[in-house]
């Protein structure tokens, strides 16, 4: 069995209880230049996929035990199996079994007898599309943005950043499998947003002082949708504010209340000024920000608050 090495080649489960099917797809594999594993069972599928983190997964659908159904299931329930891609291998092509090998998780399927050159051709674009997927995973969690996908058919989380997952915690104390209902509620409402050409809402939920936005990207595929989360509370909205237009602590102050459309003599009452005070930084902000109306500043800086 080869060593098991990410930088020479990509991993392929093989779970088939019939030594023949193995035999015949190990070598093909091998000479094609992945790393291949086996497993002949699915409690021993189960146990490999977790510990080797194979890049796609060729799956028997009828097995003694536990079959490739469930296998699926299981797979598709674990946060640190649920990305990997799975390719049934079945002698049933009943329309049936076909929607079962879906359901279950599967991203495609091959009909035995099978033909190695059809399964390569498989596992090569699968393999592919699970790559550029990690890329883009490894990227956002180095840079630390707070990203899901959910699914939309059910509301499952098909992965999520560690800092999404962080926030979700923060704020529901979610499952790390299942969408909350608000972050569903709000991804609908975005989406109808964006159908009918409205600018889509950014906030999620709201608990005291602090908010959970969200900015709504697009489907990514298999009817999923990518959002980014940020929390927002006053004091980092303020710090937002003053790093983004050179204001200082009180004009930011000042600005940021506009924002909530507070009149002056609110903000004086909040801040503890007079509204001729709070009207004299709003003039400074106004020059900062090259505008003439509360309208206008309020506007602009809610643009720059969502941008982050």
């Amino acid at each position: 069995m080869p060593t098991v090495d990410r930088n020479i080649s990509d991993i392929v489960l093989i779970v088939d209880d019939v030594p023949e099917n193995l035999s015949l797809l190990h070598d093909a594999l091998d000479e094609a230049g992945h790393t291949v594993l086996v497993a002949t069972s699915g409690e021993s599928a189960l146990q490999r996929a977790r510990q080797s983190l194979p890049d796609v997964i060729l799956l028997d659908a009828v097995m003694p035990g536990i079959d490739g159904f469930e296998v699926a299931r299981r797979l598709k329930a674990d946060f640190a199996t649920q990305h990997i891609p799975i390719v049934f291998m079945t002698g049933l092509t009943e329309t049936e079994h076909v929607v079962a090998a879906f359901a279950a998780g599967g991203a495609d399927y091959v009909t035995k007898p099978i033909r190695p050159a059809e399964v390569l051709a498989r596992i090569a674009a699968h393999v592919q599309n699970a790559r550029q997927m990690k890329q883009a995973r490894s990227a956002l969690d180095a840079f630390g943005q707070a990203t899901v996908a959910v699914r939309a058919a059910d509301g499952r989380l098909v992965w999520q950043t560690p800092l999404a997952r962080q926030l979700l915690k923060d704020f529901f104390a979610n499952p790390e499998d299942v969408a909350p209902p608000e972050l569903l509620a709000w991804i609908a409402g975005a989406h109808r947003a964006r159908r009918d050409g409205r600018e889509p809402p950014s906030l999620v939920f709201a608990d005291g002082s602090r908010r959970l936005l969200a900015s709504f990207h697009d489907q990514t595929g298999d009817d999923e949708w990518l959002v980014v989360l940020r929390e927002e509370n006053d004091a980092s909205a303020i710090d937002s504010l003053i790093a983004a237009f050179r204001l200082t602590q009180r004009e930011a102050e000042v600005l940021y209340w506009v924002v909530q459309g507070k009149t002056s003599n609110d903000i004086g009452e909040i801040l503890g000024n007079s509204p001729r005070t709070v009207n004299k930084h709003l003039e400074h902000v106004f020059e900062k920000l090259g505008v003439e109306t509360r309208t206008a500043a309020a506007n602009l800086a809610l643009s720059r608050m969502r941008g982050g």
